[in-house]
């Protein structure tokens, strides 16, 4: 009888199309709130990452009640869509620091320049020298970038744009995870590297925990992100074309 009972709830709540959309929508949100609370009772520890547990929860689910990729993306497609309207409400801290961000622009575009290309190369490096394929390397070239924009230039140069967006999203826990513990421990105090650095090596999500520490470390991963998300979509085509 509860085998039973599990299988009907499974199949109405979970699987069917009318209940799906609002069902996963629920769990994805109301997991990354859950997350969002545990953090905070931590004291904001970034090894307590919201994203990765949300993640963790809700695969966890999918593989207990046997939901298909499919059902899940097309049930949360809102809030694929709303990813690119909050990358660019980053803007906002960006305003606010506006003046601080111009005095810093000649440090900071060297750092751009110094972090974009470090990673795409390192990244199509290490998976040619791992044996990867072609096609492998060139979905890692966009990794630091924010996933649209990593998804977008992944799609222009021929590569693989469901793995781009994982390797942009695993690259994003890990610098939110390990970016300002290991900057405090070189004596890296100041928000605006701190900001930088994570804008530039974790797009997004590493630029959300930034956010929820210090405005001005905000301000500068919102820049890190947009310049670069412009400096890579311009250097990996480059790229390319100089090892071709």
């Amino acid at each position: 009888m509860t085998t039973q009972l599990w299988h009907q709830v499974q199949e109405y709540a979970f699987l069917s199309p009318s209940s799906a959309a609002l069902v996963w929508l629920c769990v994805t949100l109301g997991s990354y709130g859950i997350a969002v609370r545990v953090q905070i009772l931590c004291g904001r520890a970034p090894w307590v990452n919201p994203v990765l547990l949300s993640i963790l929860t809700v695969v966890m689910l999918m593989f207990c009640t046997g939901t298909p990729y499919e059902i899940y993306s097309r049930s949360t497609g809102m809030i694929h869509f709303l990813l690119g309207p909050a990358t660019v409400a980053l803007a906002v801290p960006l305003a606010q620091s506006i003046g601080l961000v111009l005095r810093s622009l000649p440090a900071m575009i060297l750092a751009l320049l110094a972090g974009s290309i470090t990673s795409v190369i390192s990244g199509v490096g290490l998976v040619l020298l791992c044996g990867g394929s072609h096609d492998v390397a060139l979905s890692m070239a966009p990794k630091a970038v924010t996933t649209p924009i990593a998804i977008a230039i992944t799609q222009k140069i021929g590569g693989i744009a469901s793995l781009t967006a994982v390797f942009a999203i695993v690259g994003g826990i890990i610098a939110a995870m390990c970016g300002e513990p290991l900057l405090r421990r070189f004596g890296v105090h100041d928000w605006r590297a701190h900001g930088l650095a994570a804008g530039i090596a974790g797009s997004g999500i590493a630029a959300a925990q930034i956010a929820q520490r210090d405005p001005v470390g905000a301000a500068f991963a919102a820049l890190g992100i947009g310049l670069n998300g412009l400096v890579t979509a311009l250097l990996v085509p480059l790229l390319l074309h100089l090892f071709h």
